[in-house]
């Protein structure tokens, strides 16, 4: 029996959206959402209906039947306490996408729009691996601060599937390998898989600065700053998520522009650029702590994994640990897809979300 997925994938100023054919891609386009149509919103939430059209009329425009659907899948967004795997979106989770997600993030539109188009065409909705998947063990819980727990945020969709495919390459189960993935895109996460399970995670900001964002900064002068009286809530936050990282240094977030300005001999560039990869060495090595260095292989991932610039810096301070493998690219759509492939043909088992 053949199924076609539909899988959506909000980001910041896009939305990518793929057809599957059980494991083919037969469509893939990536709607693009100009800032200046982005900021006409005042949250995230209120682009769900120009971003659900935007879907279908992308669809229409190309042809596609969307009563050919067998299922669709968004990404996963900011609910909390979630397992790995698929959840079916239902009313509780819609209510808490809308309303009260923990974050204001893009992925909470993907299982919006996931259940908008089911229930259109009276077909089951997911999400897949959400970004909350939440399985630290109760040690790496404790942050030295009780009133802000840590929890578990990082790129689980593209770092499971990489790690599943690294694992089969070694001709092994995912769940007998332990494995470090540093996801590095516009966001950089890093996380520690033992046996199966992400056990601890260096999220986005706790750990490495990235293309837009801070990461780990020191607490004392960012509590001063927020109270300096020269920068209002929202101002604070767009400096840590959106205008961090290399925008803030070097007024942009494409690593392909930084790489260009190091090759025409910017300096400041090039130590900006080299920290960057210097901090996900560090998250690397703290990370390979949490599995005594029982560690199979460390796994580099996401957008800038494209880089052998970057690559080369990382592999060169973390090699002595284990095996590195550069996987570069997101693969997301693939991995939505797939991971709803299985749910269909009853390989895994859809999750009840409840709150």
């Amino acid at each position: 029996m053949d199924y076609d997925i539909l899988a959506i994938n909000p980001g910041s100023t896009s939305t990518k959206i793929a057809i599957y054919r059980n494991e083919k891609e037969i469509f893939c386009k990536t709607l693009e959402h100009p800032e200046s149509e982005i900021e006409k919103y005042n949250r995230i939430q209120d682009q769900f209906e120009m971003r659900k059209d935007a879907v279908l009329s992308l669809l229409k425009e190309n042809d596609y039947d969307i009563n050919k659907l067998s299922a669709v899948v968004g990404r996963g967004g900011m609910v909390p306490s979630v397992k790995p795997g698929a959840y079916k979106v239902n009313d509780v989770m819609v209510n808490r996408l809308k309303n009260n997600p923990i974050v204001e993030h893009a992925s909470n539109l993907g299982g919006l729009i996931a259940y908008e188009i089911g229930n259109m065409l009276s077909i089951p909705s997911y999400i897949y691996d959400s970004v909350r998947v939440d399985e630290l063990n109760d040690i790496a819980r404790i942050s030295g601060m009780p009133d802000i727990p840590r929890t578990s945020t990082c790129h689980v969709l593209n770092s499971r599937a990489m790690a599943m495919k690294v694992a089969k390459k070694y001709g092994k189960k995912y769940s007998d390998m332990n494995f470090i993935v540093a996801h590095m895109g516009g966001g950089i996460s890093i996380s520690v898989h033992e046996k199966g399970h992400i056990v601890d995670v260096m999220a986005d900001d706790e750990g490495t600065f990235s293309p837009e964002r801070a990461g780990r900064i020191p607490c004392k002068e960012l509590v001063d700053l927020c109270y300096s009286g020269k920068f209002d809530k929202k101002t604070m936050h767009k400096k840590l998520r959106g205008n961090g990282g290399l925008k803030a240094y070097l007024n942009t977030a494409d690593a392909r522009e930084v790489e260009k300005m190091i090759e025409e001999g910017n300096k400041k560039a090039r130590v900006v650029y080299e920290a960057m990869a210097y901090q996900v060495s560090k998250g690397i090595g703290e990370l390979a702590t949490v599995v005594e260095g029982k560690v199979d292989a460390i796994i580099i991932t996401g957008g800038i994994a494209y880089s052998n610039m970057m690559t080369n810096w990382i592999k060169k301070r973390v090699e002595f640990i284990a095996p590195v493998e550069i996987m570069p690219g997101e693969n997301e759509m693939e991995s939505l897809a797939l991971g709803i492939l299985r749910v269909l043909k009853g390989e895994e088992e859809a999750k009840k979300y409840t709150e």
